[in-house]
């Protein structure tokens, strides 16, 4: 027992949330991104560029989902003459968000020959591992980035180690194999994609571009080694960087990787930018990967973007599955309510709720939330108990228990929140 109070004082938690790695602020439209800016969120469309009306809906629904940015692939002549097009039918939908263009291979010609693409775009992205092959490489990245400058464009410089550029690779390798104590293989590929990002940086302001317009990414599919290499440019250098799991893959799988990358980097600062590259299910809705790059943050206390809903998980006292009903419905609601309500109202992103299961943890846990339920579990008095704010204020019975929920939360909102002008 001595020991054990030694220290009085409670074991840090590690880095606050908030507090990240400094770095150079960089405008991305109205968007800002890096400095003291917030996180931001974004995504990618998966239609044909050239298919206006497809790329325009999609857009719009990421951008509503919360994708603060959406990224489109320009990879031809008829994508990069749809995207001026794309986005006047954005603007008629009264959505402004930034549109990335995602160049491989030809982005030096596709901005040339087609500048009001390049005028449409709030950013280019570019690849130096195919920029262009041997000789073709630097004239072509450094036409992009004159591009760049002549549309005061700011540019994310994306090293992916599926497309790294060979010619960084073996020679990184070479200076490895020199080595008294050469490293492993993994801790060369991580240094050839570090080395790749940072000398393309440095290649791009000697060709003009400012270094407050320029931010990084160095992506991969595996959790350590991006945990490992976005560890790296945070210590050698400040510019912005963009996280992401490239192929995270789909459903939990893909949730789980990139939220365990993810935290790890956002925990420790570093991470101007986010992107959760999940594979839809067949049909499903690109925007499930918005979702879950909001849910990242808020859980993680950097950023609010809707209410939580914190559920009983059950157990042998709650055979019912009216809970679990009410919780996913009241979570859908409250998603589908937070476009008009942030329209209307101040601070309903900070909103907490809990649908709890039984009397063991549910009054307890209800209390905790702006407000809770607490649903009879098995053998318990059909009544459900309502807190608000701590206070009990109704205790709900019968079949009508979600409608009356629901307007005890819209009353909530509309009592116990400012209103915005206008």
């Amino acid at each position: 027992m001595e020991a054990m109070n030694q220290d009085k004082d409670f074991p840090p938690l590690g880095a606050a949330p908030g507090r990240r790695r400094r770095t150079r602020q960089v405008a991305i439209g109205k968007v800002r991104v890096g400095g003291e800016a917030p996180v931001v969120v974004q995504s990618m469309t998966n239609t044909d560029t050239a298919d206006v009306l497809g790329t325009a809906m999609q857009v719009a629904e990421l951008a509503r989902a919360g994708s603060e940015m959406v990224r489109l692939t320009v990879n031809n002549e008829a994508a990069a003459k749809a995207v001026p097009h794309i986005r006047d039918r954005l603007l008629a939908l009264g959505v402004e968000v930034p549109l990335v263009g995602d160049f491989h291979y030809n982005g030096h010609k596709l901005l040339t020959d087609f500048p009001a693409c390049a005028e449409a775009l709030a950013k280019f992205r570019i690849n130096p591992g195919n920029v262009g092959a041997g000789a073709k490489r630097d004239p072509q990245f450094a036409a992009i980035v004159e591009l760049a400058c002549r549309y005061d464009k700011p540019v994310r410089i994306g090293v992916n180690w599926g497309s790294l550029d060979p010619s960084v690779l073996a020679r990184i390798m070479d200076e490895n194999a020199h080595r008294a104590a050469p490293r492993d293989a993994g801790a060369v590929m991580r240094e050839a994609l570090v080395v790749s990002a940072l000398e393309s940086a440095a290649k791009a302001e000697e060709y003009g571009l400012a270094a407050d317009r320029i931010v990084l990414s160095a992506k991969v599919s595996s959790v350590q080694d991006l945990i490992a290499v976005y560890r790296d440019l945070a210590r050698r250098s400040d510019y912005a960087l963009h996280l992401g799991l490239t192929e995270a893959g789909m459903g939990s799988k893909g949730i789980v990787a990139s939220t365990a990358a993810l935290a790890v980097l956002l925990q420790e600062g570093i991470g101007d930018t986010i992107r959760v590259s999940l594979t839809p299910e067949p049909g499903g809705s690109r925007s499930q990967e918005v979702v879950v790059a909001q849910e990242i943050l808020q859980t993680m206390g950097l950023r609010a973007f809707t209410p939580m809903v914190t559920a009983c998980p059950g157990c042998g006292r709650t055979t019912s599955t009216v809970f679990q009903e009410l919780a996913a419905g009241i979570q859908d609601y409250v998603r589908a309510q937070m476009p008009v309500w942030r329209e209307q109202y101040d601070g309903v992103e900070n909103l907490t709720l809990a649908v709890m299961g039984c009397v063991v943890n549910g009054p307890g846990e209800s209390k905790h939330a702006n407000i809770g339920i607490s649903l009879p579990g098995t053998g318990e008095s059909p009544a459900a108990p309502v807190y608000v704010d701590g206070e009990k204020v109704a205790t709900l019975r019968g079949d009508g228990i979600a409608a009356e929920f629901r307007a005890i939360v819209d009353r909530y909102v509309a009592t116990r929140y400012a209103r915005k002008a206008g």
